[in-house]
This record gives C-alpha cells, structure tokens and sequence, in this order.
C-alpha cells in the first residue's frame, strides 16, 4: 500500500463513519501519513514504510474498526520511531512527564517523609511533573532541530 493509496483509504474511512474516536484515529493516520509524503526519504525507506503499511492489513473488514486502526496506529508510531527516529510533538513531554510522576512520588515518599505524608506526596508528584515536563519540553526542542519531529 503505497502512502498516497493509504491516505485515500483513511479519508474514505473518515468519510463513513460518524464517531468521533474513530475519527481522531483516521486523522492521526492522515496526519502522520501526509508528513510522511512531504519529507525526503530514499526509494528503499519508502519501500519500507510501505511494506510496513501493509503488513497491517488495514483493508480487511473487522468487527471493532476503532481498536484495530488504534493497535495498528500505536505499532505504525513505533516502527517509526525505532526505525527513522521520528517522533510526534509532545512525545517526550509526555513520556518524561510521566517519569517525573513516577519518581516524584518516590521523592516525596522517600525525602519529604518527615513531612505530612499526603503533603510530602503532593509536592514530590508536582515537582517531579515539572522537572519531568522540562526535560521533556528540551527534548522535543532537540528533536525538533534535528528534523525528526512529524
């Protein structure tokens, strides 16, 4: 499935149905899909998206359309990334928010015991989001200028 055929099926697919999660999902696809066509990748590069396009089987009929394009999304991201590097915005502050949550909450347990615990939980879980989202907001800018934002 080339990128052009695969962005016809998901405008087709949006076309037909009415329910908005579908729909956000068909858009993600569209988007990622048309920035995809516009960046300059070799013949072999583009073979292989394609092929990974394919192996999908996004043409089949399936009971649940929301979930399948969502599986399918969610690996399609993926093979992106570990292949090409290419991330979407927001990428990294949500992945490194997500750690400054995780270890916030180790913080404020582990450090601010001496504190109330439901106070020391707090401000450990809102400075880890913080310093977790900065890192995060770093990243996306370094992915940026790096040309590996979608």
């Amino acid at each position: 499935m080339t990128l052009k055929d695969a962005l016809n099926f998901f405008e087709s697919l949006k076309k037909e149905t009415t329910i908005k999660s579908e729909i956000k999902i068909y858009e993600k696809f569209n988007f990622i899909l048309s920035k995809l066509k516009i960046r300059e990748f070799s013949k072999d590069e583009i073979h292989a998206i394609e092929t990974e396009l394919e192996s999908y089987n996004l043409k089949q009929k399936v009971v649940n359309r929301k979930k399948y394009f969502h599986k399918a999304l969610t690996k399609f991201k993926k093979y992106l990334n570990d292949t090409f590097s290419l991330v979407l915005k927001g990428y990294y502050i949500k992945l490194y928010g997500g750690f400054g949550l995780s270890f916030g909450l180790l913080f404020g347990v582990v450090f601010l015991s001496n504190w109330e615990r439901s106070l020391s939980i707090s401000l450990g879980l809102i400075a880890g989001m913080v310093i977790g989202s900065i890192i995060g907001q770093f990243m996306d800018a370094k992915a940026k200028n790096e040309g590996r934002l979608l």
